[in-house]
């Protein structure tokens, strides 16, 4: 079961994060090992692959609730480029943000907002769709 559960879980993580997810548990591999495992096998494993809810409905959640918290810069960066991996487009992405300066704060929008701009330059996509 653990097994499944593992192989499921970097399955999912390569899927939504390609590279970015690799990087992670590249850093993490040299000072917490066991973090990396329980990310991949919780996280992705148990979590994410349920079904019920499609994977770009799961990621724009996730960028949601990393704004709303506004302390997790390098997270919602690599969200948000999963978000995009997974087929959301960069308008579902700035509405998704926007919608959290209504129960998060204004603040938390705006951050949000401005790492979602330099994430659709990095990949040269405009939220306007221009």
């Amino acid at each position: 079961m653990h097994h499944d559960r593992h192989e499921r879980g970097l399955e999912f993580l390569n899927r939504i994060d390609g590279s970015q997810g690799e990087k992670v548990m590249a850093a993490l591999a040299s000072v917490a090992p066991d973090l990396g495992r329980m990310i991949v096998d919780f996280g992705f494993g148990e979590v994410i692959s349920r079904p019920g809810l499609d994977l770009k409905t799961r990621e724009l959640c996730t960028i949601a609730m990393l704004a709303a918290l506004g302390t997790a810069r390098p997270q919602l960066v690599v969200h948000l480029n999963a978000c995009l991996n997974v087929g959301a487009t960069p308008r579902e992405i700035v509405e998704a943000l926007i919608q959290c300066g209504v129960y998060a704060g204004f603040p938390a929008a705006l951050n949000a907002l401005f790492a979602a701009d330099e994430v659709f330059k990095e990949r040269g996509v405009s939220p306007l769709g221009e």
